[in-house]
């Protein structure tokens, strides 16, 4: 099962770039930049990635950004990240930025956007890779910030196709921020918002009927409301699961306890994806083993995890195919190795 999941081709929708700054690079880029941390190396770094909630973890998230400068620094940071998951066969990234993480340090939107963009077309040549961006909103801050971002964020509308909703659940609901997203689908771009991990199953449906979110991104706690499990059914909404992450931010206390298999029996569209990977311990391949081992999914199961995260992207109906291709082949192809005769010689 581990070479299985490690050679199967992968789709990512739930990954911060700022959340895969690993501490070897941090040093790097702060030293580039000439910026003290508050930490003497990168075992420090990794000592203090212990969170007891969201919020220990976006308070040295946030701590780790402040390295990042140029648009040499977003793009080194980019580029780290794909070349990691192309060696995890991970064939499309749908990435997620806070542009406010770095305006509000008066780093311009366009120095962010375009190291990323810069990393992403790159991978297109060299690795073959596909991508879409999408720069969320940080809803600890208010709306008029969010409206702001979203004026910076225009001129560089070819380059992006969804906006999202993260940072701080708790206290903050999706309704805080309508007049934002309806600007926002009235410029046609596509919806997704972080739902249903600290915060209700409500927050889950104001992003739903509210925002007009195409996913949500987390979206555990759904199980929760058996309504809103069938309505998330019905729709084929998909919920972006990232399980290392939901372990290390104590939403579930161990992995055993994880509720991923809830999920895919109920019917949903559940996908596996790594968030901040440098922080929770894991990048694709690290979250897929995880839930295997520790709750014994099957590899029909691990199929359907990938099948839905190629159906849940927002690639054109005829890349999804190609890819759903490349997944069924490479199924047909494991399934015939392990199944072929084998000849014993003396």
């Amino acid at each position: 099962m581990k070479s299985f999941i490690q050679g199967i081709p992968k789709c990512e929708l739930h990954l911060h770039i700022e959340g895969s700054l690993e501490p070897e690079l941090m040093f790097e880029i702060a030293d580039r930049n000439e910026i003290s941390l508050p930490f003497p190396n990168v075992e420090a770094v990794r000592a203090a990635y212990q969170f007891s909630n969201l919020q220990d973890f976006l308070d040295i998230y946030y701590a780790g950004a402040n390295v990042l400068l140029h648009e040499q620094d977003f793009y080194d940071l980019t580029w780290e990240y794909l070349t990691r998951v192309y060696r995890q066969n991970v064939r499309h990234v749908e990435i997620f930025f806070d542009p406010q993480t770095h305006t509000e340090r008066g780093v311009a939107f366009e120095t962010v956007i375009s190291g990323i963009r810069e990393a992403l077309r790159d991978a297109r040549e060299q690795l073959h890779m596909t991508y879409k961006i999408i720069p969320n909103f940080l809803r600890h801050l208010s709306a008029e910030s969010a409206m702001q971002t979203f004026e910076q964020a225009l001129p560089f509308g070819k380059w992006i196709t969804a906006f999202g909703l993260d940072s701080s659940e708790v206290g903050h609901p999706p309704s805080k921020f309508k007049s934002v997203f309806d600007r926002v689908r009235a410029e046609g771009f596509l919806t997704v918002a972080h739902a249903g991990e600290e915060g209700p199953p409500a927050y889950v449906w104001e992003a739903l009927n509210v925002l007009k979110a195409s996913r949500i991104d987390h979206g555990v706690l759904s199980m929760e409301d058996a309504e809103l499990v069938a309505y998330l059914k019905k729709h084929k909404i998909a919920l972006t699961v990232c399980p290392l992450s939901n372990v290390k931010l104590r939403v579930f206390d161990k992995m055993e306890s994880h509720n991923l298999k809830q999920l895919l029996h109920a019917g949903l569209r559940a996908t596996i994806n790594s968030d901040d990977p440098a922080y929770f311990g894991g990048y694709m391949n690290e979250n897929f083993l995880a839930v295997q081992e520790a709750l014994d999914l099957e590899k029909e199961q691990i199929v359907t995890l990938v099948k839905n995260s190629f159906e849940a992207s927002f690639l054109s109906d005829a890349d999804t195919n190609c890819y759903l291709a490349e997944l069924e082949a490479y199924v047909a192809g494991m399934d015939q190795s392990t199944t072929a005769p084998v000849n014993i010689m003396d």
